[in-house]
């Protein structure tokens, strides 16, 4: 029997990947353990030669292990994940139906969540667009690596939480308000790659092209992502 493939994630995707992994083994396909920690960190240790087989991150982050050589052949893309908004609770619940309603609501917000993907650098960015960042920047709280924003919206640390839908709609203790509107939506692609220091590099192959397959696209809708 093969040994398990090892894989490291990033925190958005865990619950696909888990349910990926688990539909790919009942084929029969080896077993596969997967860590999920902050995207940075995840990048950090395979970049440092850390013996994983497969690596599960936004595209951006997998070019960049591909061109350093931590990471080889070719990346397949597997889910789009979009931003949502959440508050906690119990709490009032503003308007967020229109590019204009949103922003009004991020000026009105006594604390902004955010996190440290790529999900919340274009978050800032959008601020920035909109001409409200000085404005927001004091009352914006990024969430620690690997920690959900959602949580802290939780405890009332912050009013306004932001962070991609499959890592909210699994939370106690918030109301999620809904997708950020079409103008302004935030997707990510997170894609998966061969590490250089895989042990059996075909077998993740034909994982990661499973996982991109037709096949999968009901339990990433589940997952609150779309097929890539």
């Amino acid at each position: 029997m093969s040994a398990p493939l090892r894989g490291i994630s990033s925190m958005a995707t865990r619950q696909v990947l888990a349910e990926l992994a688990s539909a790919w083994e009942r084929r029969g396909g080896t077993p596969l353990q997967i860590e999920s920690v902050g995207g940075v960190d995840a990048a950090k240790r395979v970049a440092a030669g850390e013996a994983f087989d497969v690596v599960f991150l936004a595209s951006d982050a997998i070019d960049k292990l591909l061109a350093a050589g931590h990471a080889a052949g070719d990346r397949a893309d597997l889910v789009f994940s979009g931003v949502a908004v959440a508050v906690r609770k119990g709490a009032s619940r503003p308007d967020i139906g229109s590019e204009e309603a949103l922003k009004q609501a991020v000026r009105a917000a006594p604390t902004i969540g955010y996190s440290t993907g790529p999900s919340g650098t274009a978050l800032m960015r959008l601020f920035e667009r909109w001409g409200i960042a000085d404005e927001v920047k004091q009352r914006t709280v990024q969430a620690p690596p690997g920690v959900p924003v959602g949580s802290l919206v939780a405890k009332g640390e912050v009013a306004l939480g932001f962070q991609q839908y499959s890592e909210l709609m699994h939370l106690e203790g918030i109301e999620v308000l809904g997708p950020l509107p079409e103008p302004v939506q935030i997707n990510t692609v997170f894609s998966g790659a061969v590490c250089a220091t895989a042990a059996q590099p075909q077998v993740v192959r034909e994982l990661l092209a499973f996982m991109a397959s037709p096949e999968t696209a009901q339990v990433k809708r589940r997952c609150g992502m779309d097929a890539a």
